[in-house]
């Protein structure tokens, strides 16, 4: 999605930051949503949609419009998804159907844990998002840089030019090296050239970067805790509310709420049963939040010691960068799901008609509240057939 932003900044004759919008989409996924950007009539926007069109993106449904987009405006996301190959992976095929319904109303039901997904982190990278965030956090700027340029175990030209950049600290070289359409860390490259290796080289090389993408790292690394707290939440008390738990007592909140929202759960409460489990939240990192008032609260705090960060504000004012955090349910709900068990034809083509041979696709759409993952609810669904 940066790529994207940093091509169409290009072609506008604007900056990555002149771009908002409400949410960060997947890369290996077909997607869609609203984007807003300063200075650019619809007409310039118009005017290269055949160059965009080259890039495999379109942009329709230009209009003017009077404000920018914020991350955390969107009220959330439709899904639709294939899972193919189904007969391929699953050898007892005789009751597979039954196992697929069974799975799929279970989630719908019961919910799935509300982890932030494998590609919140760089899944498969040498390197992931939260391990730079957490060098920005205990402002290891040199380190961070590093960090972002690391290799994988691959020789392709992007590879190559990182390893000469880890072995030789030459910017200038990385760049001759580094391919056109890598513009986040040309940017970066073409900085530290200008600024050098330095500590306050790194901090102007990080301000190639839009805001939107300093912060995301910061929020990789808290994202990263929140999991590990809600399995250590799950684990150390399961699905009852005890004392000390934060519930949101507001159902129509979305995931960034103000701590007014948020009440410690009392004994006479945990007696009483007053709360379920999908009330329950759990804090994302920032300076603005309170910790459950139990065993779940001195984790959090053995954690940022763990990491050094005991004494972290969740403020680098060097890369203005301010994070107040939010709350989070430990349990989340798809809505609207509706599914399809499929068969595929000799030529390929979904057929959806219903024989007694086990089908070989599922087709399932899928609405999922704001910063909720729909690969996270899928291995909830797909761990059962």
């Amino acid at each position: 999605m940066f790529e994207a932003i940093s091509f169409l900044a290009i072609k506008l004759g604007v900056i990555p930051s002149d771009f908002s919008y409400a949410g960060l989409k997947d890369k290996k996924a077909i997607t869609y949503q609203a984007m807003v950007v300063r200075k650019v009539t619809p007409e310039r926007l118009k005017d290269i949609e055949k160059e965009i069109e080259k890039k495999r993106m379109n942009v329709f449904n230009i209009r003017s419009v009077s404000d920018s987009l914020r991350l955390g405006q969107l009220r959330g996301n439709h899904f639709d998804i294939v899972i193919r190959n189904l007969k391929n992976q699953i050898h007892d095929s005789a009751n597979l159907r039954e196992r697929i319904v069974e799975a799929i109303e279970s989630v719908k039901n019961k919910g799935f844990v509300n982890y932030y997904g494998p590609q919140r982190f760089g899944k498969g990278r040498k390197v992931q998002t939260d391990q730079i965030g957490l060098a920005l956090l205990k402002s290891e700027m040199v380190n961070a840089i590093k960090l972002f340029l690391t290799p994988e175990d691959t020789d392709d030209p992007v590879n190559k030019a990182k390893r000469y950049f880890l072995q030789t600290e030459d910017a200038k070289g990385t760049l001759s090296l580094m391919p056109e359409f890598k513009v986040r860390e040309r940017a970066l490259l073409e900085s530290l050239h200008r600024f050098g290796l330095t500590e306050e080289g790194c901090i102007q090389g990080w301000f190639s970067f839009p805001h939107s993408m300093r912060i995301f790292y910061i929020h990789a690394y808290s994202s990263k805790v929140w999991n590990e707290a809600a399995s250590y939440r799950l684990a150390t008390y399961g699905c009852r509310v005890v004392e000390g738990d934060l519930v949101c007592v507001d159902e129509d909140v979305g995931e960034h709420f103000p701590g007014s929202k948020v009440h410690v759960v009392t004994k006479e409460e945990e007696s009483a049963n007053k709360y379920t489990i999908h009330q329950v939240v759990l804090p994302v990192l920032g300076y603005n939040i309170q910790y459950p008032k139990n065993k779940v609260g001195q984790w959090y705090r053995d954690i940022l010691s763990r990491d050094g960060l005991q004494a972290c504000r969740f403020k680098i004012p060097t890369l203005k960068l301010n994070v107040p955090g939010c709350y989070r349910q430990i349990v989340k709900h798809p809505q609207h799901i509706s599914y399809q068990l499929a068969h595929h034809n000799a030529e390929g083509d979904v057929d959806g008609s219903h024989t007694s041979e086990a089908p070989s696709s599922l087709l399932i759409s899928f609405d999922l509240d704001a910063s909720c993952y729909a690969t996270v609810c899928l291995r909830e669904m797909m761990k059962h057939f």
